[in-house]
């Protein structure tokens, strides 16, 4: 991932695996990283039961908020594909207990139509 990349906001991929190993202690008993995300300081998993979200807080990012929201409390999602002046895609989720969805850019590195067929395998199990 370059660094404006970053900056600007712009999730690339990680490798499941690695991103397992990273976080292993927020994992469950048996849990499995499908995919993840990357921005500079924050994160995002999608796990075979969960989503994870990783906020790191403040100037070093020592504080950090891990937020999981179940699959079966997303409501519905959407997805807005690159176009030819707006260079990045986004993902929208929205979570049932809130009005305002959870809102991720993707650049060109990540694949918006995988998380999409992540996402509606998942919602709705």
């Amino acid at each position: 991932m370059g660094l404006l990349s970053g900056i600007t906001g712009n999730a690339s991929r990680l490798d499941p695996g690695k991103a397992a190993r990273d976080y292993a202690r927020l994992l469950g008993q048996g849990e499995q990283v499908i995919a993840a995300y990357q921005l500079v300081r924050d994160a995002f998993l999608f796990t075979d039961r969960r989503l994870i979200l990783i906020d790191k807080q403040g100037v070093t990012g020592r504080k950090v908020e891990y937020h999981t929201v179940p699959y079966k409390s997303i409501t519905h999602f959407a997805v807005e594909t690159a176009g030819t002046f707006d260079l990045d895609a986004e993902l929208k989720i929205w979570i049932s207990s809130t009005a305002e969805p959870i809102q991720r850019q993707f650049g060109k590195g990540a694949d918006v139509y995988e998380v999409q067929a992540l996402l509606a395998g998942m919602v709705g199990r």
